[in-house]
């Protein structure tokens, strides 16, 4: 029976060398705590395998990723030093390193420009000596005359040559200025309409006008009580006399609205439709209108045309 027990064992010992030899490396022959060592390794993508508190790294290259899809191309270095730099140049080639910066800033550089910001102040429109005698000079040449007296001015009045201020929600008018005098030429009524209507649709407050038509009567005594006031004669006499002139108040005006007025006249003051002189001591908007005075275009039209010279400056203005 022991014998052939041990003939028993000593067959299964031979027929398990073959698979014991194939599943042991020839380098499995090393102390215990250096074979523990040995499995914490370091693999491509930087990960590190084994033991947390017991860890070897081992050369990068010589471990393979274990969670590549397919293992990597070796990276053939060239002999030759001079085939690292640029033929054109002969300059290093750049690393990835290099390029990261350079290609951020070409991706900046291909993005839309902020928007210019808005203008919001335009100077003050002041007036001149030039100015006033241009005035008299385009009234005369569109045949307007200065109203002598009130009698004048009914006559005027009765024949349509003159028409009320355009009072409305957008203007009023300065309840000292009597009633008689509360008129102006046609066409500077319909300059007064539209200035109030887009100042109201901006700023929801109306514009004032404090002086309209005088007569060569009451600019005379004007000038007895006021120095600055033009002459009732001459080259330079005052535009009111013939009824195309108005001043707008700009008291209580904030600094958004002036900026605003000044915008919207300048544009119409360059293409010779108006005239402006801006005072300061009695602190309004002296404005001149001639027969060419043609309209901007209606609020529609100016969301599509914004390019309206009229307009362009004005809308820019907070």
């Amino acid at each position: 029976m022991r014998i052939r027990f041990s003939l028993v064992s000593a067959a299964g010992f031979l027929l398990a060398l073959p698979v014991l030899a194939s599943t042991v490396s020839p380098a499995a022959p090393m102390h215990r705590r250096h074979a523990h060592h040995a499995r914490a390794t370091t693999s491509q993508c930087g990960r590190v395998a084994g033991h947390a508190s017991h860890t070897v790294l081992a050369n990068p290259a010589a471990v393979p990723c274990r969670v590549a899809a397919a293992p990597l191309a070796p990276v053939q270095t060239p002999a030759d030093p001079v085939s690292q730099l640029d033929a054109a140049t002969a300059q290093p080639l750049p690393s990835p390193a290099n390029l990261a910066p350079v290609t951020r800033v070409r991706a900046s550089a291909s993005r839309p420009r902020a928007r210019m910001a808005r203008a919001r102040f335009v100077p003050p429109l002041r007036g001149s000596l030039e100015s006033l005698m241009r005035q008299n000079e385009r009234d005369e040449a569109e045949g307007l005359i200065r109203i002598e007296n009130d009698a004048q001015l009914e006559q005027l009045e009765a024949g349509r040559d003159i028409v009320p201020v355009p009072a409305s929600y957008s203007l009023r008018v300065n309840p000292d200025l009597p009633v008689n005098r509360r008129y102006c030429r046609p066409w500077t009524a319909h300059f007064l309409t539209d200035l109030a209507r887009n100042h109201y649709a901006r700023f929801h407050r109306s514009l004032q006008v404090n002086s309209a038509v005088r007569t060569v009567e009451y600019q005379r005594s004007l000038i007895a009580i006021n120095g600055n006031a033009a002459p009732a004669d001459g080259d330079i006499a005052s535009p009111h006399l013939t009824g195309a002139a108005v001043d707008i108040g700009k008291k209580g005006m904030s600094f958004s609205e002036l900026s605003w007025m000044r915008a919207w006249l300048l544009p119409l003051q360059t293409t010779g439709k108006i005239d402006v002189e801006e005072e300061f001591y009695q602190s309004c908007f002296h404005i001149t209108v001639y027969r060419g005075y043609a309209p901007p275009p209606p609020p529609r039209m100016i969301a599509h045309r914004r390019h309206t010279s009229t307009t362009l400056l004005a809308t820019g203005v907070h």
